[in-house]
């Protein structure tokens, strides 16, 4: 959606706070970014869009964790680990499983994941954060970043009282699509080429999840194939996890292409077509998929899951080389596990690899060109569209926040810029807080 013409605005905005450090997003990376800066001795703002913290694994129904474990080496621990087992003895989680992606693609991948409600996730979010002492601003959406002689100010926001301004020295930005970042002037890589496709996921209620399971695999990517054939799926995915108790099924099976979720008619437009596309899914399954025969549609999620926008210029870019070459670096900050996972524009496969080692990611790629003061964690990281794609996941990113929120507190409290911090203080942080970044600590760490 392009704009024809402008109009020029004048605003006296009123300042609504003072921070330390400001986080821009409450999904996955920037909940354990707010987490860890107040840890840290930051006074600590989380602003967040949506009515939840969380992110992709609650407002989009994205509900399993991936990336804590690569094969059987655990590869995240600190925060994120701690939140993990806070779900699991809040009855959110039965611990971790093995599941296999994309299995009706035909390309089995078999990872160990944390499959939760992401009802009780939304609420133990919202514990530990308030332990922490971070303020938190639901239903408030980033308007523009304040930037002072190449420097970040802080923010203005749009909330029901109408628009705020609030002043940090430090920005984290989690936004998932680097907005802080292009409001500030951040460059952002374009390797050109469409995006991965959008998935709006869903739950079933009443599913004979136990039946389903007994199905050879051969017989479910046959029956796939054909919804497939008939227009009733729209990719090679039968993808769902349950919550403890195992009678429903979170989906993950629409597939919306050719959209541009910085546009905002295209970000309106793959809501609706996933709508769509979740009522011919449902009726597949009821007819085709053994133990979904008397499934109940319960819930959509909030919105659309979005895989692919913007990724800023930082400071180093990390690579597919990277990865697949288990390259160290002096400045690791955060461990990824992969899988390399790229969703095929304009068609309905998938393309999943592993990486031969747990790879670690510099904390250079999450200091953005030209403007002091900012951070990013998440998929908007640095990064080449294959290393994005690998290093996207919600422990990954989770881990990545971690270390921004460290970062941003110590630069915070000693009056330095973040890029003036050596990575070494943030290492000595994150070791005390047991989180891993060296694929020596991983390890070493209990299955």
């Amino acid at each position: 959606m392009q704009p024809s013409a402008t109009i020029q605005e004048t605003l006296n905005t009123p300042v609504a706070g003072r921070y330390d450090v400001i986080v821009v997003g409450g999904g996955a990376s920037g909940t354990v970014a707010a987490i860890a800066a107040a840890r840290t001795g930051a006074r600590t703002l989380l602003v967040e869009r949506g009515g939840c913290l969380g992110g992709a694994a609650t407002a989009n129904l994205v509900a399993q964790w991936v990336a804590f474990f690569h094969g059987e080496t655990r590869v995240v621990g600190g925060i994120p680990f701690e939140l993990a087992e806070r779900v699991q003895a809040a009855g959110g989680s039965d611990g971790f499983h093995r599941y296999v992606m994309g299995e009706a693609a035909g390309t089995p991948f078999p990872l160990r994941v944390l499959p939760f409600n992401p009802e009780t996730v939304k609420w133990v979010l919202d514990g530990v954060v308030n332990e922490a002492g971070v303020d938190v601003l639901l239903h408030t959406a980033f308007a523009r970043a304040l930037v002072q002689d190449g420097s970040m100010a802080g923010v203005t926001v749009e909330t029901v009282q109408g628009r705020l301004a609030l002043l940090a020295p430090v920005v984290v930005d989690a936004s998932g699509d680097a907005l802080v970042c292009a409001s500030a002037g951040v460059p952002s890589q374009d390797d050109g080429g469409e995006r991965q496709p959008c998935t709006l996921s869903f739950r079933l209620s009443n599913v004979d999840v136990a039946r389903f399971r007994a199905v050879p695999p051969d017989e479910r990517r046959a029956r796939v194939l054909g919804g497939l054939q008939r227009g009733e799926l729209f990719w090679e995915s039968l993808s769902f996890v349950s919550t403890p108790g195992g009678t429903d099924a979170i989906c993950l099976m629409s597939r919306i292409q050719d959209i541009d979720a910085l546009d905002a008619r295209d970000a309106s437009r793959a809501e609706q077509e996933g709508r769509r596309q979740i009522a011919s899914i449902v009726g597949f399954l009821r007819r085709e998929i053994p133990g979904f025969g008397n499934a109940i549609l319960a819930d959509i999620a909030e919105r659309v899951g979005v895989r692919e926008t913007r990724r800023i210029q930082g400071r180093y870019t990390l690579s597919e080389e990277d990865i697949m070459q288990a390259r160290g670096f002096d400045d690791a900050i955060a461990l990824g596990a992969g899988p390399m996972d790229r969703h095929q524009p304009g068609g309905t496969g998938i393309r999943l690899y592993a990486p031969p080692e747990p790879f670690e990611i510099p904390l250079r790629a999450l200091l953005p060109v030209g403007v002091e003061g900012l951070l990013v964690c998440g998929r908007t990281l640095s990064a080449t569209r294959e290393a994005m794609a690998g290093a996207r996941h919600m422990a990954t990113s989770m881990a990545m926040g971690q270390a921004v929120g460290t970062l941003g507190a110590i630069a915070a409290a000693s009056g330095r810029r973040p890029s003036s911090v050596p990575a070494a203080e943030v290492q000595q942080d994150l070791a005390r807080a047991q989180a891993l970044f060296r694929r020596a600590q991983a390890a070493h760490q209990p299955a």
